[in-house]
């Protein structure tokens, strides 16, 4: 049985798990996440929970290409009220913080956050890893080539996949050093990618089961799905939908993502074929 202990809580990933992404951003890829107030986003939250999510991923930083960075101190405005409000609202429910910084990290668990996802796998922060290790609550250790600001300027690789598996053997030897027992590793789709990469990716992310630790995809109406099909993040839940079902064929244990009750169909479809004699 694959399981993480989130402060407490221990989570079981199998069958695969669905974590629901809340930004509190003014400048999100996706326009149905713009601005909203804290009740609004309470709100989203009640409705992703009840559409079956297991995690809430809070983040209060726009990493999409070419964002300009927030500081630390204006990332913790953002995100620690609405992780308390979800926390006293919600007390079951696994809070994921979405940060690259230490300290925001640090002070969300402090808040009720249960888990760390980092796009930068420590490569922004020093100090991320050694701080989770401390905090002794699961990692989301992403793979991204270059910074937000430059990542989609232009991507290059020999084998994207051999490069990425490179990447996480080194990451899990460090986050291991550092006590973090519970790894996730999320191959970063559209983080200093092309689309040629993503789909190769995807299609190889089985290759990725030899680390041994759980995989995150994070597709969830991104550009490699509208771009492919010559329209909009708003209109790219179908092809989100079919892009997640072929994650979980290629061993994904979370999905993350903005439409929860499509993303959980999704999954129960899938365990109904798997299942079926």
């Amino acid at each position: 049985m694959l399981t993480m202990n989130c402060n407490g809580k221990i989570l079981n990933l199998n069958p695969a798990l669905v974590m629901g992404i809340i930004n509190i951003t003014p400048d999100s890829f996706f326009e149905g996440h713009l601005n909203k107030k804290e009740s609004e986003l309470l709100m989203m939250a009640e409705g992703m929970i009840d559409h079956g999510a297991s995690i809430l991923d809070i983040g209060g930083q726009s990493t999409k290409p070419g964002s300009k960075r927030i500081d630390a101190d204006e990332e913790l405005k953002r995100v620690n009220p609405i992780i308390q409000s979800i926390r006293k609202n919600f007390p079951e429910i696994i809070i994921s913080i979405d940060t690259y910084y230490s300290k925001v990290a640090a002070h969300a668990i402090e808040s009720g956050a249960d888990m760390v996802n980092d796009i930068s796998a420590g490569n922004l922060d020093a100090d991320m890893i050694p701080t989770v290790g401390k905090l002794k609550v699961p990692y989301v250790c992403m793979h991204m080539q270059g910074t937000p600001e430059t990542m989609q300027l232009n991507p290059t690789y020999t084998n994207i996949t051999l490069e990425v598996i490179q990447f996480f053997i080194e990451k899990i030897e460090a986050c291991r050093k550092a006590g973090i027992k519970d790894i996730i590793i999320d191959p970063g789709f559209g983080f200093g990618k092309k689309l040629e990469h993503n789909f190769t990716l995807l299609r190889e992310m089985k290759s990725l089961q030899t680390l041994d630790c759980p995989i995150l995809a994070g597709l969830s109406r991104k550009g490699m799905i509208y771009k492919t099909l010559a329209t909009t993040p708003e209109h790219a839940l179908n092809g989100t939908t079919v892009a997640n079902t072929l994650a979980l064929i290629n061993g994904a244990k979370i999905l993350r993502v903005h439409d929860v009750k499509e993303a959980k169909e999704a999954i129960t479809i899938y365990n109904a074929f798997n299942q079926s004699t």
